[in-house]
């Protein structure tokens, strides 16, 4: 696959029936984040770090994962299907999560 396929494919699975499989990617990545954030902090109590994970984080982090896979095994280009969409919905994510901090300091809403 050229990169332009690889974008591609990526592109039909983040905007095609995954929703009605999966659910909205928003709200699983805020769910998996909240999750990771408490497993973290009943795993390692005694942190004087409060950690708290984010959708954003979620979907840099399995991003990470896919390009992780690469290091083993045989080639699997799914991998980078999948790292490209990660890639795209972290964008999509910080992208909202910005709007939401423009209208905040421009008194619109409230945080």
């Amino acid at each position: 696959m050229i990169p332009s396929e690889i974008a591609s494919r990526a592109a039909e699975l983040v905007g095609g029936n995954r929703a009605q499989t999966h659910g909205n990617y928003r709200t699983n990545h805020q769910n998996i984040a909240a999750l990771w954030t408490t497993w973290l902090r009943l795993r390692f109590p005694q942190s004087p770090v409060c950690l708290t994970i984010t959708a954003h984080d979620v979907a840099v982090m399995m991003n990470f994962l896919k390009c992780a896979r690469t290091l083993t095994g045989t080639h699997n280009v799914d991998d980078a299907v999948d790292a490209c969409g990660y890639s795209a919905i972290a964008g999509a994510l910080r992208e909202h999560d910005a709007g939401i901090a423009d209208k905040i300091l421009a008194g619109e809403t409230k945080a």
